[in-house]
C-alpha cells in the first residue's frame, strides 16, 4: 500500500476525528517504529499541517513521505504536552526528531547509595540509585564544590564497601586519611553513622544550590552551641561555616534577593540551536548547562527552548517558580512565570547566559575547523556569499589592486583565491600600457578588460566574485567594463581606513557597506585577500622601478638603447656584474661590436 493510499484509507479518518485540544502524536513508519513525536497546543491544527501540500519544506516531505500510522494522547494544558513529549523522545529515540548533542564526556558529582555514603567526581553515570547532580559544563566548578566539601566535611575517600556491622564486627583499620585529620574514622566506629550522615545531608544542600540557606541553619546551631557552652563544637561548626561563606561570596555574581531563579538564553545556525541553563540560588549561579539541539525538522526557536526548558528541569529537577528568558514564549506553565528583563540584575544574568552561549557556539566551531579546516573555508565563503546576497558560494574569488609612483612604473596584480585560499599559480601581473598609469581608474579599466577579454575568448574560468582595491569608484569602473563584455560577475569593494587598513566590503548590488563585524574571521580574510593584493602589486611595481633606474645608469653608455640595457640586466641581474664581465661574456649576449663599447666604458671609468 502507497503512502497516500496510508494517508486516504487510515491516517485521514483518524486527522479528522482529532480533538481540538493539548496533546502529543507520534507518526509510525509500515514497520509500526515510532519516527517522530510532537506535541500540539491543538492537536487538530497541528497534525492536519502536516499533510497540506502547499508550503511543505523538503524536510516535512521526507517525513511524511514515511508516515504509515498515527497515535496520540490527550493532556490537559500545553506544557504537560512539553512534558510528555520530552519523555516519549527519551524513550522511543525517533529519527525525525530534535536530536541532543550534549558531550557525554562532561563530569557529575556522585552521592553513592551506600551505608556511609563516598562523594566524587565521575562522567559515568550508573543507575544503582546513588544520586547524581550535574552534568557541569565546566570543569572548574566541580572542581571548586569537591575543593569546598573536602575543607568543610570529613567524607571517606576509600572504596570499601562499608556497613554498620562490618563496623561492629572491627573488620578495616584506620587509613592515612585519619592521621591527618581528613576522615573521622566511621570504619571504626570513631564517627557515627548518624553524624556521617548528617555530613551528607549538607553536602546535598550545597549540590543544590542552597548554601546560602544551610549557612543561616549553621550559625543556629552555633548559638545554640554556645550557649550551653558547647564551645569546642560550635567552633567546629563556625569553621565550616566560614569555608560555606567564603565560597557563597566568591560565587554571588547577583544580589542575594535573587533565589531559586532559573536562566534560559538561546541562538541559532542554519541546522542547530545553542542554549544555556542557569540556577540561580541566593545570588550564586550554583548550576549551569550548555548544550546543543541538532534540528530534525523545521523547528521554531520558541520550539526548541521550551524542550531544553523542560529538559533541564527535569534532569536538575528545578522547582524555579521564575524562569528568565530572552523572549515571551507563548507557552504557559502552571506556577511559573516567565521574565524578559531590560535592565537591572536579572538582565545582567540573561546576558552572562548569553555570553556561556557565544562561547560554547565558537568552541564548537573551532573544534569543527580544527577536525575539518576544509569545512571552514567552504563555512566562510557560504558566509561571505549570504552577506552580498548571492545565490552560489563564492567558491572564485579574484582580486585586483593598481601600484604606481606618480604616475612611473605603472602596474596592476591580480590573486585568485580557490575555496578561501590562494591559489598562487593562477596570480597574474600587468605592465599598464596605456600611459595612463597616474589614472587608477584608467589602468583599473584597462587591466579588467584584459583579463576578461582573454577569459571569454578563451574559455576560462570567470570569477564568482571579483574584489577591487579601492571602493565605489573601482567598483564602478569594474561594473562598466562587465557590462561591455556582457558578462555577469559579482563584484563589491574593498575599503581602507586613513590609516591604510581595511575598512569593510562594499557591495555593488546596493551600493551599502556590507556589515562584518571586524572581529570575525570573515573579516579577516578580506582583509589577507586585501593585503595579499597590495603586497603582490607594490612588489611588482618596485622591481620594476629599481630595474629602470638600473637601466637608466646603461643608457648612459653611447650606442646603447632600451633593448641592449633590458637583455643585459636580464642576462647579469646587475650594473655592477655587467662591469666586471669580460669581453668574451659580454660578445655572447649582445655581439662583438656593441661588447667593445661596454668593456671600454666600464675599464676607462675605473
Amino acid at each position: 500500500m502507497k503512502v497516500t493510499e496510508a494517508y486516504e484509507n487510515h491516517i485521514r479518518p483518524i486527522v479528522q476525528n482529532l480533538p481540538e485540544k493539548p496533546g502529543c502524536y507520534q507518526y509510525l513508519d509500515e514497520k509500526g517504529t515510532v519516527i517522530y513525536v510532537g506535541k500540539a497546543k491543538n492537536l487538530k491544527r497541528r497534525v492536519s499541517s502536516y499533510f497540506l501540500r502547499e508550503g511543505q519544506t523538503a524536510k516535512t516531505r521526507l517525513l511524511v513521505s514515511h508516515i504509515w500510522d498515527l497515535k496520540y494522547l490527550v493532556v490537559e494544558t500545553e506544557w504537560d504536552a512539553l512534558l510528555l513529549e520530552n519523555n516519549l523522545i527519551k524513550r522511543y529515540k525517533p529519527r525525525y526528531n530534535i536530536l541532543l548533542k550534549d558531550d557525554k564526556t562532561y563530569p557529575s558529582i556522585c552521592i553513592t547509595k551506600e551505608e556511609f555514603p563516598r562523594v566524587f567526581k565521575t562522567r559515568n553515570i550508573v543507575r544503582n540509585g546513588s544520586e547524581y547532580y550535574g552534568p557541569y559544563s565546566h570543569v572548574g566548578t566541580v572542581t571548586g564544590l569537591l575543593d569546598l566539601i573536602s575543607k568543610a566535611y570529613h567524607v571517606r575517600t576509600c572504596r570499601f564497601p562499608i556497613t554498620q556491622e562490618s563496623v561492629e564486627n572491627g573488620k578495616y583499620k584506620v587509613c592515612l586519611d585519619y592521621h591527618i585529620h581528613k576522615c573521622l574514622a566511621p570504619c571504626i566506629g570513631a564517627q557515627s553513622r548518624q553524624e556521617y550522615l548528617e555530613q551528607i545531608d549538607e553536602i546535598r544542600e550545597i549540590l543544590k544550590g542552597r548554601a546560602t540557606q544551610l549557612s543561616h541553619r549553621l550559625m543556629d546551631a552555633i548559638r545554640q552551641h554556645a550557649a550551653k557552652l558547647e564551645f569546642e563544637k560550635a567552633q567546629e561548626l563556625k569553621d565550616r561555616y566560614d569555608i560555606i561563606q567564603e565560597f557563597s561570596e566568591k560565587s554571588r555574581v547577583v544580589d542575594t534577593g535573587l533565589d531559586n531563579v532559573d536562566v534560559y538564553s538561546v541562538d541559532e545556525d542554519e541546522s542547530a540551536v545553542f542554549l544555556n541553563y542557569m540556577h540561580v540560588s541566593g545570588g550564586c549561579i550554583n548550576q549551569a548547562f550548555t548544550f546543543e539541539y541538532k534540528r530534525r525538522m523545521d523547528e521554531t526557536l520558541e520550539d526548541m527552548l521550551m524542550m531544553g526548558i523542560v529538559e533541564m528541569r527535569s534532569r536538575y529537577k528545578s522547582t524555579a517558580r521564575e524562569i528568565i528568558v530572552p523572549f515571551q514564549p507563548q507557552t504557559e506553565m502552571t506556577g511559573v512565570t516567565w521574565t524578559v528583563p531590560q535592565r537591572g540584575e536579572k538582565r545582567k544574568l540573561l546576558e552572562l547566559s548569553w555570553l556561556n552561549v557565544k562561547q560554547y557556539r565558537a568552541d564548537r566551531l573551532k573544534r569543527s575547523d580544527k577536525l575539518n579546516p576544509e569545512q571552514k573555508h567552504v563555512r566562510l565563503m557560504k558566509e561571505l556569499g549570504s552577506q552580498l546576497g548571492m545565490e552560489k558560494i563564492p567558491m572564485r574569488i579574484e582580486c585586483f589592486d593598481n601600484s604606481h609612483l606618480q604616475g612611473t612604473n605603472a602596474v596592476a596584480a591580480c590573486v585568485v583565491y580557490e575555496g578561501g585560499k590562494p591559489n598562487k599559480k593562477e596570480y597574474r601581473l600587468y605592465n599598464i600600457k596605456s600611459g595612463v598609469g597616474g589614472d587608477d581608474y584608467a589602468s583599473m579599466d584597462e587591466v579588467l578588460t584584459r583579463r576578461w577579454t582573454r577569459l571569454v575568448e578563451e574559455g576560462g574560468t570567470l570569477p564568482d566574485l571579483v574584489l577591487v582595491d579601492g571602493g565605489k569608484g573601482q567598483m564602478s569602473i569594474a561594473i562598466q567594463v562587465a557590462d561591455a563584455l556582457g558578462i555577469r560577475p559579482e563584484i563589491a569593494g574593498l575599503v581602507k581606513n586613513s590609516r591604510h587598513r581595511t575598512e569593510g566590503l562594499i557591495s555593488a548590488r546596493t551600493g551599502d557597506q556590507v556589515g562584518i563585524k571586524p572581529d570575525s574571521e570573515l573579516f579577516r580574510l578580506l582583509e589577507q585577500m586585501q593585503d595579499e593584493v597590495h603586497r603582490f602589486a607594490i612588489t611588482f611595481h618596485k622591481n620594476k622601478r629599481s630595474k629602470a633606474q638600473i637601466s637608466s645608469q646603461l643608457l648612459e653608455i653611447p650606442g646603447i638603447g632600451d633593448t641592449t640595457a633590458t637583455l643585459l640586466i636580464k642576462t647579469f641581474k646587475s650594473v655592477k656584474r655587467i662591469a666586471q664581465t669580460s669581453q668574451q661574456d659580454l660578445e655572447q649576449c649582445i655581439g662583438p661590436s656593441k661588447a667593445k663599447v661596454i668593456y671600454d666604458w666600464f675599464n676607462k671609468k675605473e
